[in-house]
């Protein structure tokens, strides 16, 4: 090929031809969503992992998927658990009973005053929500939307949507349907933020500490006394 200088170009290389088609919406492009998205039946959080492979040989900047540097740490890990904890408490003592969810989540009742389940449970926590589910829902998902319906206010609120509805289907089987609509309205509050922002570590610590501050509820039996603090 030839510049608009009248130069030649180097010729593309075999890795440059991978990772465009990789990164692209073609036949292997389509194959590594499907591989990244599968990841997560295998075990978590195997679709994350995945996620930071394809950005590494697709060649995509990390800022991309929200991987960027915070300006402060400190600033971002406060701002993260403060928020994260927080947002937690809200949800169980007024969005939640307003529709109409039971006080018990019965999927985690078992730890309750469980020492024994808390490694097992910190480690799901840290690792599979805090990095997996965002790094794959809005890190990777938001990149992939993005380049194929844009960059507009109604591209970016449809990724939003599908992002959080697909978040909350995936919490379904397991949690049911009050699970499923927590997911929901996290997928959407989480998903505004990072379309607005477009950093990914304000959200894994915040989902970090918003299921911290679940747990913590649990293990302590406190879950009936908060979901009744606003609605007796």
């Amino acid at each position: 090929m030839t510049s608009p200088d009248g130069a030649d170009d180097p010729p593309s290389t075999a890795g440059d031809q991978f990772a465009a088609r990789i990164r692209g919406f073609g036949p292997l492009g389509i194959l590594s969503i499907l591989i990244i998205v599968a990841g997560n039946f295998l075990f978590l959080p195997l679709s994350a992992m995945l996620v930071l492979v394809w950005a590494w040989l697709s060649r995509t900047p990390w800022r991309e998927i929200g991987y960027v540097l915070p300006k402060s740490w400190l600033r971002t890990v406060v701002i993260g658990i403060v928020f994260g904890a927080a947002f937690k408490l809200v949800m169980k003592a007024l969005v939640m009973p307003l529709f109409g969810a039971p006080a018990i989540n019965q999927a985690f009742h078992f730890l309750v005053g469980n020492t024994d389940a808390l490694p097992g449970i910190l480690f799901l926590i840290i690792v599979g929500a805090g990095f997996g589910e965002e790094t794959l829902f809005r890190g990777y998902l938001f990149e992939r939307f993005g380049k194929l319906f844009g960059e507009s206010t109604w591209a970016k609120t449809f990724t939003v949507v599908i992002t959080s509805v697909w978040f909350g289907v995936i919490h379904y089987p397991f949690q049911g349907l009050a699970g499923a609509e927590q997911a929901t309205i996290v997928g959407l509050v989480f998903g505004t933020i990072f379309a607005l922002r477009r950093q990914i570590w304000i959200l894994i610590i915040a989902h970090i500490a918003f299921d911290l501050m679940a747990v913590a509820i649990i293990f302590y039996d406190l879950e009936t006394a908060v979901a009744h603090f606003i609605f007796k």
